[in-house]
């Protein structure tokens, strides 16, 4: 059975850092894209950041450009998301993905219809 595991949220001071950690069971996901979505209250969730199989392409959205960095690690099977300079409007449930498709080299999913397994969530919470 696969799950991922999604950790590190909390409640931080806007300028503040948190790193989000997410840990594959159940099979080993090196060959696949992952991703970080979000979603804030009244809002649909969104991607925020995603990252291919090597990690050596990454998209982000432009609210988190230089401030957010996705990474991976195939020996932990763990997917992170290194978030500094945090802002009120970061504040959301953060949700990690995988994909169990493989797609062409060039090209990095960010639809959610393109994701097949989904972390339960972390709240990540900014005060201002």
């Amino acid at each position: 059975q696969v799950q991922l595991i999604e950790s590190g949220g909390g409640l931080v001071q806007a300028g503040g850092s948190l790193r989000l950690s997410c840990t594959a069971s159940g099979r080993a996901f090196h060959s696949f894209p992952m991703a970080w979505f979000r979603q804030a209250p009244g809002k649909e969730r969104a991607i925020v950041a995603a990252i291919n199989w090597n990690g050596g392409k990454t998209y982000y959205i432009d609210s988190v450009k230089g401030r957010f960095t996705v990474s991976r690690d195939h020996a932990l099977n763990t997917m992170y998301l290194q978030m500094n300079n945090l802002k009120p409007d970061d504040a959301a449930v953060y949700y990690c993905a995988v994909s169990n498709r493989y797609f062409d080299p060039s090209y990095l999913p960010v639809g959610q219809n393109e994701f097949d397994y989904w972390g339960q969530g972390t709240q990540v919470t900014v005060s201002s």
